[in-house]
C-alpha cells in the first residue's frame, strides 16, 4: 500500500480574501494498492484522481478521510494535493512528500486545478500561509492557538457560485480596511494575541455578501460571537462552515459552549496542522 494524506484548511480567515489559508488537523488520505478497510474506490472524475493523472500517475485509487465535502474546509484542495503527491511518491518514494521542489510542483499543479492557490497551499505546506500566485510565504502560528468550527450537516457551498455573487470592484476605503486587518491578523497569530484576534477578522470584500446568501451561517456566526473563549469569528472559505480562534488548552469547553449556543452537534475543535502533505507508506 502506498498512500498520501493532506490536511483540511480554512481559507480567507475573514479579511484575507484569496490570500490567507490555514491548515487544520483533519486529514484526507488517497492511496493505491490494497485498500484498507473503510476506504472507497475513486472514479476517474474524482478530483484526487484527476490530480494524480495530471502528475503522471496511473492505476486505481482509493480514499478515505474526515474532511466534510462542500463545507468550506478545503476538501477539494486537500484531495487534489494528496492525489498529485501520490504520483510523485509512487515514482520517487516517501521522501518526495517532503522535498521542496516536489511540493512546489504539486502546489503549481493543484492551484491550477483548484483555481486559487490559497485553497491548496495550506494542504501542501501546513500552518498559516500567504498565497501570492506561485509564491507561498509561511506565517508563524503561536502554539497556543486552535480553531473551533461550526459545520452544518444539511448545507453545502459551491465556491464558484458563491464567487459569482461578489462585486467585481471595491471602494478604496474598503480595500484599505482589509489590508489593515490582514496585517493585524498576521501579527496577532504570530504572537498568540487572542484579544487582538477578536477584532481583526472583520472584512468588507466578501463575507457579508456570502452571509446574506447563507442565513444559517449568519445566525451561527452571531451566536458564536458571544461565546466565552472564542476570539474572532469568520466564514471559512466560501462557507457554510463558520470558524473562530480559541485557546488550544481550553478547546473542549469552548466546543461544548458553541454547541449550546448554536444548538448544533457538529462542532469541531481543531488544532493547527503544521506538517502539510505527507506520505504514509505501508505494506
Amino acid at each position: 500500500m502506498t498512500a498520501v494524506s493532506a490536511p483540511a484548511s480554512s481559507a480567507n480567515l475573514g479579511p484575507g480574501f484569496d490570500v490567507l489559508g490555514l491548515a487544520l488537523d483533519r486529514r484526507t488520505t488517497v492511496g493505491s494498492g490494497p485498500a484498507p478497510e473503510g476506504a472507497q474506490a475513486l472514479d476517474e472524475h474524482h478530483p484526487a484522481v484527476i490530480a494524480h493523472r495530471r502528475a503522471g500517475g496511473a492505476g486505481d485509487l482509493w480514499g478515505f478521510g474526515g474532511i466534510p465535502i462542500g463545507r468550506g474546509l478545503g476538501f477539494s484542495g486537500a484531495v487534489r494535493v494528496a492525489g498529485a503527491m501520490l504520483a510523485h511518491v509512487e515514482r520517487d518514494g516517501a521522501d518526495a512528500a517532503s522535498d521542496a521542489a516536489t511540493r512546489a510542483s504539486v502546489l503549481d499543479l493543484t492551484a491550477d486545478l483548484e483555481g486559487h492557490p490559497d485553497n491548496v497551499a495550506p494542504s501542501v505546506y501546513g500552518g498559516l500561509v500567504i498565497a501570492d500566485g506561485d509564491l507561498v510565504v509561511p506565517v508563524a502560528v503561536d502554539p497556543s492557538l486552535a480553531v473551533v468550527a461550526w459545520v452544518p450537516d444539511a448545507e453545502s457551498t459551491s465556491t464558484d457560485r458563491s464567487r459569482a455573487t461578489l462585486p467585481s470592484t471595491v471602494d478604496r476605503v474598503d480595500a484599505v480596511f482589509n489590508m489593515a486587518r490582514v496585517a493585524t491578523l498576521v501579527s496577532a497569530v504570530s504572537g498568540g494575541d487572542l484579544d487582538l484576534l477578536s477584532r481583526c477578522v472583520d472584512d468588507r470584500l466578501h463575507q457579508q455578501v456570502r452571509y446574506a446568501a447563507a442565513p444559517a451561517s449568519a445566525a451561527a456566526a452571531a451566536a458564536m460571537t458571544g461565546v466565552d473563549g472564542l476570539h474572532g469569528v469568520w466564514l471559512s472559505g466560501s462557507g457554510p462552515t463558520v470558524a473562530a480562534w480559541a485557546s488550544l488548552s481550553g478547546i473542549d469547553g469552548v466546543v461544548e459552549r458553541v454547541r449550546a449556543a448554536t444548538g448544533a452537534d457538529h462542532v469541531l475543535g481543531l488544532a493547527v496542522d503544521r506538517v502539510g502533505v505527507r506520505a504514509e507508506v505501508g505494506d
